[in-house]
């Protein structure tokens, strides 16, 4: 059976589960990010129980998916089949002024930004203690050596470095590079990077604050960009790598480093981490959603069996598009 149709019952099902204010709302929300439980208890204003029902219900006819990490469980409008398609036609149909979504959107913008302070603050307060973290995985000395290997020898033209923290991925790429940039929300870990930049006598780099989101840097412009590990303290890192690939020259490359999955959670609790790191597969499907060619992957794994040791996964993934995609047809090139 084509993945765009389905039988009736399925329909009729998806439809009776979404056909509910409450559950309505729900899909709304749901399209918009990933959302735990707790979160759309307060946006919505109504008991945990009531709301656990409600995603149930929505899961049950396969309008949402959902996903356990830990302690925590997210939710996310699903995102193929005929119901998925079903789902999003009926959002597209909504209102966007009507005044009850209008609400449900500020609450989880809300929501939204006390993430994002929470993770402020926690950059904040660790901006000189990376020790605890670094200590888990494999030396930095041997990532470093990995991510080198894979930019290899060919020219870079323009370097952008997301969530570039304390600006260590700038101070390894940018002797290479005719011009980088490092995008970061935390004025104090933008702070900690000035200080490395300037230390290591770099002239080409350039630092911006920003939302990862919505990058305040230029369109089709970069043939290198790095996302490094940065993802897991994302709430959507799909949106995270869609605006990365907005920023790729057509043929340029993205590197994401990141962990894979893993069990300790503490980082997430004392370290503000939101995923407890991702599969090949997860990442690799993301690349795809964005418009991207899969490249190579490799992962590193420390040597011991310590089970509270991490390893560490590289993805690369490439902008499929030729220069010409970018011209218009009446535009000649010599």
């Amino acid at each position: 059976m084509p993945t765009d149709i389905a039988p009736l019952s399925q329909i009729l099902g998806a439809l009776e589960a979404a056909g509910e204010p409450t559950r309505l709302r729900l899909l709304a929300l749901l399209a918009e990010a990933e959302i735990t439980v707790s979160e759309l208890v307060a946006i919505l204003g109504q008991s945990q129980p009531r709301i656990s029902r409600h995603l149930k219900l929505l899961a049950e006819a396969g309008l949402i998916d959902r996903h356990r990490e830990g302690a925590w469980a997210f939710f996310h409008l699903a995102q193929s089949g005929a119901v998925a398609a079903l789902a999003r036609d009926i959002l597209r149909r909504i209102d966007p002024s009507d005044p009850q979504f209008v609400s449900d959107r500020a609450r989880l913008a809300e929501a939204r930004r006390t993430r994002a302070e929470q993770a402020a603050r926690y950059f904040a307060e660790q901006a000189d203690n990376w020790n605890r973290i670094r200590s888990l995985h494999v030396p930095e000395e041997q990532l470093e050596a990995a991510i080198r290997d894979i930019v290899g020898k060919q020219e870079i033209r323009s370097v952008l470095d997301l969530g570039t923290g304390t600006g260590r991925m700038l101070e390894l790429l940018a002797p290479r590079a005719e011009r980088a940039v490092g995008v970061d929300l935390s004025t104090a870990m933008l702070a900690v990077a000035r200080a490395g930049i300037d230390k290591a006598g770099l002239r080409n780099v350039q630092l911006r604050q920003g939302d990862i989101y919505a990058l305040p840097v230029e369109r089709d412009s970069y043939d290198l960009v790095l996302v490094h590990l940065v993802l897991h303290y994302l709430d959507d890192p799909l949106r995270a790598l869609r605006e990365a690939a907005r920023t790729m020259r057509p043929g340029g490359r993205l590197i994401v480093v990141d962990f894979a999955p893993h069990s300790l959670e503490f980082l997430r609790t004392d370290h503000a981490h939101r995923r407890l790191g991702f599969s090949r597969e997860e990442i690799e499907q993301m690349m795809r959603d964005v418009g991207l060619e899969n490249v190579s992957y490799r992962s590193l794994t420390p040597r011991t069996r310590d089970p509270e040791k991490l390893t560490v996964s590289l993805w690369v993934a490439r902008d499929p598009r030729i220069i010409s995609d970018l011209v218009p047809a009446t535009v000649s090139i010599a």
